[in-house]
């Protein structure tokens, strides 16, 4: 890959800022959506969002800087005072550069000769030291952590939801039935760039679930509070009432006061093994807004004490 500041066109004095700000602006313009079909701006997007990766690092940025790794993140090898970059798993590559490939040849180009075994156990011991650096320096990228927020009902019965990844980048996350506020999905390779052909880190999503104006969730029963109107109250009726799944009938006796709570089985939130939560309602019982004639009447004629202490003498 190219120098990443040439890449991006900024100086090698360029703080954190101005380096977000050029890759930004050339990834806008550069991104794949943007150009359906041109092999050659996708390229460049791939070489400014390495370029990025490298730069946007302190650490990656300063290794960089002091000549310890390449621009696509290569660790420099280095053998008695001389530098290779390249691949550290060849060490034949760095001798064939310091002897003109006499791997395994005596002193002259002979086969077996003279110094041969000299140079095949100084070959043995190079491969060693450079397969412990290519290990060391072939890491798995770190996780990241995020944050999703869903509404309540698409975290009690499950859904899909977008997730800003950054850098340009979205992932579509399938938000499992029954998901409670804390738990944590894996979306695998979604984490920071491995080094050297390492693998990619994980991103681990952490769910958070915004209140509902309607639903309140406890454990995985769902409760609501559901006004009723005085004849609803004295006489019963047959109510629609919400629920996760839409709303449903459900019977509230004659005499309900405010505060009687009814349940509706199998109403609640899902369990891994298939069975549900309930639904609870409490219902309250509410006046008109405008009492009439009739029900002030009533009121006078059927006047009764709801604070008595039944158990007084």
């Amino acid at each position: 890959m190219k120098d990443p500041y040439r890449v991006l066109n900024v100086p090698r004095s360029a703080d954190a800022a101005l380096i977000k700000q050029s890759y930004r602006k050339l990834a806008k313009v550069l991104h794949p959506d943007r150009n359906p079909g041109d092999q050659r701006a996708e390229q460049r997007f791939r070489e400014v969002t390495e370029a990025y990766d490298l730069l946007s690092d302190p650490a990656k940025r300063a290794r960089y800087d002091r000549g310890e790794i390449d621009a696509q993140g290569r660790l420099r090898q280095r053998f008695r005072g001389f530098e290779f970059a390249g691949d550290p798993q060849r060490p034949e590559g760095i001798f064939g550069k310091m002897f003109g490939g006499a791997f395994g040849r005596g002193y002259g180009g002979a086969p077996g000769g003279g110094g041969g075994a000299a140079f095949e156990d100084l070959r043995r011991r190079a491969e060693r030291t450079a397969s412990a650096s290519a290990r060391e320096a072939r890491r798995r990228g770190a996780d990241r952590r995020l944050r999703l927020e869903v509404d309540l009902v698409t975290a009690a019965r499950g859904g899909r939801q977008r997730l800003d990844l950054g850098l340009g980048r979205t992932v579509e996350v399938a938000v499992p039935a029954g998901a409670a506020p804390g738990d944590t999905l894996r979306l695998k390779g979604q984490g920071e760039a491995g080094t050297l052909g390492g693998a990619p880190g994980d991103a681990l999503v952490e769910i958070a679930v915004r209140p509902h104006p309607v639903f309140t969730r406890k454990d995985r029963d769902i409760h609501v509070e559901l006004p009723i109107s005085v004849p609803e109250a004295v006489l019963g009726a047959s109510i629609a009432v919400p629920t996760i799944d839409g709303p449903v009938r459900m019977t509230v006796p004659a005499g309900s006061n405010s505060g009687r709570t009814l349940r509706l089985k199998g109403r609640g939130i899902g369990a891994p093994d298939g069975q549900r939560g309930d639904q609870y309602v409490r219902v309250l019982v509410v006046l008109p807004e405008a009492p009439d004639a009739e029900l002030e009447q009533w009121a006078r004629r059927r006047s009764y004490d709801v604070r008595r202490d039944d158990g007084a003498q």
